[in-house]
């Protein structure tokens, strides 16, 4: 295809690729279960007394696979598709890596070979639930569990942040991949009590609402492409109303 002015295309704006982490019990797949005409593939059994229609548990990464290429081949009606969660999808995909090379567990590859190996896998499920975001125009969500990790950062102090409950090279891809991040929390306040003496104490107390965060802090991985409001209520209805264009 030669280059010039009649290859220009506008770009087209697409549903989001988004994934949402934070502690148990937050409300990560409600958030899921409350988007438009949502379908779910369950890699852990976290639905609860959700009404939800979900693919029966993934068993195996193939499983996974073939509930994405259901909805890329087959006609229906779901405008989002909800992976429930990433953390226990991982396993899944280590699993496939020791079936194809014979070995009992991931670790027993030297070098971290393995951990090489699950991100061509990990490329693979990426590269199928964007098809369906660009072919069949889903909304994509996907849930994750955070975990404090240590960052080292030769610019300042070491510090813990709530990152993705994945493997680092596993969790630099999905962060790369994704168009929106949400970090959901507690919302918290610090109160500052006179102890007398010149003594001070710094308490954190919160208000009890559930919020996403979508910029990223020292705190929190969190990030956006859409110009969101720094913090939303943890509601789809909120989130929704933040970015239409790709949410709605």
């Amino acid at each position: 295809m030669a280059i010039n002015l009649e290859s220009l295309r506008k770009n087209v704006v697409k549903p989001a690729r988004i994934i949402i982490h934070s502690d148990p019990g937050l409300g990560k797949t409600t958030f899921g279960a409350c988007a438009p005409a949502p379908v779910f593939i369950q890699t852990e059994d976290g639905l609860g007394n959700l009404d939800a229609t979900a693919f029966p548990l993934a068993r195996s990464f193939g499983e996974v696979m073939e509930a994405v290429a259901t909805l890329y081949t087959e006609k229906h009606d779901f405008k989002t598709l909800v992976v429930d969660s990433l953390d226990w999808l991982e396993p899944l995909i280590w699993q496939e890596v020791c079936s194809a090379n014979n070995i009992e567990s991931i670790e027993k590859m030297p070098y971290g070979k393995g951990y090489t190996e699950a991100m061509a896998i990990w490329r693979q499920f990426f590269d199928g639930i964007t098809a369906l975001r660009d072919d069949k125009g889903m909304t994509i969500v996907m849930t994750a569990h955070s975990e404090q990790k240590r960052v080292e950062d030769p610019t300042m102090p070491a510090y813990d942040m709530h990152d993705l409950k994945l493997h680092k090279r596993a969790a630099a891809l999905a962060e790369e991949f994704a168009d929106v991040i949400l970090f959901a929390a507690m919302q918290t306040n610090t109160v500052t009590e006179d102890l007398g003496f010149n003594n001070k104490r710094v308490r954190a107390t919160t208000t009890g609402q559930r919020v996403i965060h979508t910029v990223g802090q020292p705190a929190f991985t969190a990030k956006n492409r859409f110009n969101l409001p720094p913090v939303l209520p943890l509601t789809w209805t909120d989130f929704a109303a933040a970015m239409p264009a790709v949410a709605a």
